[in-house]
């Protein structure tokens, strides 16, 4: 059964929408595991700061089940398919990774390219899957994360409830 990695990412009413899409993605596949809540700056864009949280979960459903899932959660939150990409978002729910699946196809890319680039991605990852094995590129999540330059990409975490409680 597929471990998959979902990041969350909300910067319209962020602690109401990711409250939600928590409880929802845990309602979906039972033993959801989420890492702690992340502000970061708005990235691609000018606009205010992203809360973000990475979710992890094993589900025998396929990768085209749980994309759809993902977007319905999208859109219970407030989300609609025809919103900009480098927009404000209500909630933005993207797969890391679905096991040691590698796909490039125009709709999916695994694992999701730009996960090494992104410390809102990578650094709450690490939190939950540390051991874990990135596909191509062959190294620990964790020690893909203490090579990455954090300082230039700070996270502030944040509680559930939108208090700071420090940066990491």
């Amino acid at each position: 059964m597929p471990e998959v990695y979902v990041a969350a990412g909300s910067n319209v009413e962020p602690h109401e929408h990711l409250a939600r899409a928590a409880r929802e993605l845990a309602g979906a596949f039972p033993g959801t595991r989420c890492s702690a809540w992340y502000r970061n700056r708005a990235v691609g864009f000018e606009g205010e700061d992203f809360i973000n949280f990475v979710a992890g979960f094993s589900t025998e459903q396929p990768l085209e089940a749980v994309i759809e899932r993902l977007q319905a959660i999208e859109g219970l939150c407030g989300r609609t398919r025809s919103a900009p990409r480098w927009a404000p978002r209500s909630m933005d729910l993207d797969i890391l990774l679905y096991g040691a699946q590698v796909l490039d196809t125009p709709a999916v890319r695994l694992p999701r390219p730009d996960l090494l680039k992104r410390a809102y991605m990578l650094g709450p990852l690490a939190e939950l899957a540390p051991e874990l094995i990135h596909p191509t590129a062959g190294a620990s999540i964790g020690a893909l994360w203490r090579q990455f330059d954090q300082a230039a990409h700070p996270l502030i975490r944040v509680s559930s409830s939108g208090a700071d409680e420090g940066g990491r």
